[in-house]
């Protein structure tokens, strides 16, 4: 098995959220797999939802999902934000005065959107087939059949620092203290006081220094529902506090962090 693990990163993110109001359309804290999957079909020259609408015209054919998430669902990734996660929104407006954009009078319709300022993220994906090696590839050498962009085609997205991983390189482990990358909330617990006690004579001496515990979590997209295409979502958290796996999971260690796929 290879990884490979590439910084992504912009001046500004949007990952619009479906539930809005009339007056502001609210982003998701942090990029999430569906749009990163989104990102990736780019790359590939894979069709989006409105390639999707014209197949189901044209071939009088039901496609289930998305060209770019029926190939690259199964892809597993795994997303390590930068400043512990939490990134500046600001609200931007705009003027829309196409006419018909609006029934006020004038028909000019106000609109307000949240973008993310400066994101950036360490992003991981595993190199199992013939898919994901053409999207190493393409990202390695630079190469995009669209241009890739963070949730529009406003935010411009940048992509360096580039490493691939081989076999020699990971170490899979079954059990942690402390993990780098977002994660499912059900895949760790968090440890109590005593049982950091417990295991405090295993530890490295320096693993118990003060440190500024923080934690960000949020309900994240994590897959398309078949029917309807609208998000699956599950709580993510991303902490530097410590804990224990709750399930049955592989941790990989790449690079000196230790990181799930989901």
């Amino acid at each position: 098995m290879k990884i490979l693990k590439f910084r992504l990163y912009g001046r500004n993110a949007f990952f619009k959220k479906p539930d809005v109001n009339a007056i502001l359309y609210y982003t998701y804290g942090n990029i999430h797999k569906v749009a990163l999957l989104g990102m990736f079909g780019a790359i590939l020259g894979y069709g989006g939802y409105n390639n999707m609408d014209f197949y189901n015209q044209k071939s009088k054919k039901q496609m289930d999902y998305p060209e770019f998430y029926s190939k690259l669902k199964g892809l597993k990734i795994s997303i390590v934000p930068k400043n512990e996660g939490f990134f500046e929104k600001k609200v931007q407006i705009f003027n829309n005065t196409v006419g018909y954009a609006s029934k006020e009078q004038g028909g000019n319709l106000i609109t307000r959107e949240q973008w993310l300022e400066y994101p950036s993220w360490d992003i991981y994906f595993q190199i199992c087939d013939e898919i994901s090696e053409n999207l190493a590839d393409s990202i390695q050498n630079r190469r995009a059949v669209y241009i890739p962009y963070l949730g529009k085609n406003d935010h411009i997205a940048n992509i360096d620092n580039v490493e691939l991983f081989e076999d020699k390189d990971i170490e899979i482990l079954k059990n942690t203290k402390n993990i780098d990358c977002m994660f499912k909330e059900n895949m760790f617990r968090f440890n109590n006081y005593e049982e950091d006690e417990e295991n405090e004579e295993e530890d490295d001496d320096d693993f118990y220094e003060k440190i500024d515990p923080f934690k960000y979590q949020e309900r994240l997209p994590v897959a398309l529902e078949q029917s309807t295409n609208l998000y699956v979502m599950e709580k993510f958290i991303f902490t530097n506090m410590n804990v224990s796996v709750n399930c049955d999971i592989d941790i990989f260690e790449v690079g000196g962090r230790k990181i799930v796929f989901y």
